[in-house]
């Protein structure tokens, strides 16, 4: 093979520059491992410019009047359209008014830390072998698959000639519909009409189940349904889509639903889930294996299952392995398989206390920023009695806390927490009502480390703070 044949070799290559991919790749490199990173569309990926950041810069300002208007004395706050809609376009980094983004600034922080970029699209083409756009390149080490999820579209007739919204599209719109409809009660459906119904839509969510939010606590989703009927969103729960048709490229939209009715809208939102980006990857192909739904099967280490006793060297981490889709659990899990190769690299045995996500198991945390907000992390009390464990749920409203009056006048929300009986130690917690998302990570913390519930009573809740509903739970237990 003649010099000029041989691909160019790092010693791993990253596939996708989300948040995922980045601190995988800068993992690697702080391990003194030569890292490029492919990506075929935005250097920051979905969370930077269609998920996380322009969502979360959408629903601030709206949570801000919100809490204003709650506190004597400051209750004339108004939402502003076309300020919020600036503010997001300031977040995701909006090329003028196109709909271009700017992402110089992840390019230039690779190229500060030494990190190859590569744009294109990536295949796996052999063992530490990939091409990108069909030019080849090799990995002397390891290739991390980073590349997320996209938005699911369901076989609904005519739901693709009718060019719905996904989150791309309701996260970056500079325009606000008339009407939109949504499709799909969980966290994107439930953040993103509250967003537009603060901006003036009159929005219609159609959900096939009949609560919002399933996968938390039921009270919590009874709550954010409260909290949109009186944003005046129209709720039809216990109702799927049976067909849809659009009138010309960009005309009206009709619904046909299952209860009969029919539903005619401006706008559509698909929120319903999330399809692994798997498709075109080459993971079957190179010896790997995908599950039913096309994630990326992994072992405990991120590793990709099907290569048998062989040296390990693909790995998956973030939203295309399915184990969590939230960034922070997919970040968790790049830093360690960083860490991980970097120890491999170097001779070293891996220190499985940093080399392990075993968090993951433990239920992730999340925060639905909603107005209520819902914060939980572990386990929910049914997932508790699904794993066989004996507990014991306490339920408190949450202005037994007194900072929490002080954060607004009759303030309104909710705080759960289940017991691991026998263990004597939290396993879930989820707090409903304003501002408990900064509550969430000291759940989290005493779940991970698993602290009993007697070591948590003299972890003292500074007065006055909404913290101190933590030791009203307390004291409802029993300790």
């Amino acid at each position: 093979m003649s010099e000029e044949s041989v691909p160019p070799e790092w010693d791993v290559i990253v596939v996708g520059a989300g948040p995922v991919g980045e601190n995988a790749a800068d993992r690697a490199h702080k391990a003194g491992l030569t890292v490029a990173i492919v990506e075929k569309h935005l250097v920051g990926g979905e969370c930077s410019f269609y998920a996380c950041s322009p969502s979360k810069a959408l629903l601030r300002p709206i949570h801000a009047t919100r809490a204003s208007q709650r506190v004597q004395g400051s209750e004339g706050a108004t939402v502003d359209p076309p300020g919020v809609l600036a503010r997001r376009d300031a977040w995701i980094n909006r090329i003028g008014t196109s709909d271009r983004f700017d992402d110089s600034g992840q390019v230039g922080w690779l190229d500060h830390v030494g990190i190859t970029l590569l744009r294109g699209a990536a295949r796996l083409t052999g063992k530490l072998a990939i091409e990108v756009d069909g030019k080849p390149y090799r990995a002397r080490r390891a290739v991390i698959l980073a590349t997320g999820t996209e938005p699911t579209v369901p076989p609904v007739p005519g739901l693709r000639e009718a060019h719905p919204w996904t989150n791309r599209e309701a996260t970056t719109s500079r325009r606000v519909p008339d009407r939109l409809a949504v499709l799909g009660g969980g966290v994107v459906a439930c953040e993103l009409a509250q967003v537009y119904a603060a901006l003036g839509s009159a929005v219609t969510v159609v959900e096939l189940a009949d609560g919002l939010l399933g996968r938390n606590e039921e009270f919590a989703g009874r709550a954010v349904a409260e909290a949109l009927e009186r944003d005046g969103v129209d709720l039809r729960l216990g109702t799927r889509a049976e067909s849809v048709s659009r009138l010309g490229p960009s005309g009206e939209v009709t619904l046909e639903l299952s209860d009969g009715s029919s539903l005619t809208t401006d706008e559509l939102l698909v929120a319903v889930g999330r399809t692994p980006a798997t498709d075109g990857l080459g993971v079957v192909e190179v010896g790997g294996q995908l599950d039913d739904a096309g994630y990326v099967r992994v072992t405990e280490r991120m590793e990709v299952k099907g290569f048998g006793d062989d040296e390990p060297w693909l790995y998956a981490v973030g939203d295309v392995n399915g184990l969590a889709l939230l960034t922070h659990m997919g970040k968790y899990q790049a830093r360690a398989v960083g860490d991980l190769i970097g120890a491999r690299a170097a001779g070293r045995e891996p220190d499985e206390r940093t080399t392990v996500p075993w968090a993951v198991d433990a239920g992730s945390p999340q925060v639905v920023f909603t107005d209520p907000e819902v914060a939980a992390a572990g386990l929910t009390e049914a997932e508790a009695r699904e794993r066989g464990l004996r507990v014991r749920v306490v339920d408190l409203p949450m202005d037994k806390a007194a900072g929490a009056g002080l954060q607004a006048e009759g303030y309104q929300g909710q705080a759960r927490i289940v017991v691991d009986e026998d263990a004597g130690v939290l396993v879930g917690a989820t707090f409903v009502g304003q501002d408990v998302a900064e509550l969430v990570h000291a759940a989290t913390v005493a779940i991970v480390s698993k602290v009993p519930l007697t070591t948590l009573w003299h972890a003292v809740p500074s007065y006055p703070t909404m913290s101190e509903i933590w030791l009203r739970l307390l004291e409802e237990y029993g300790v």
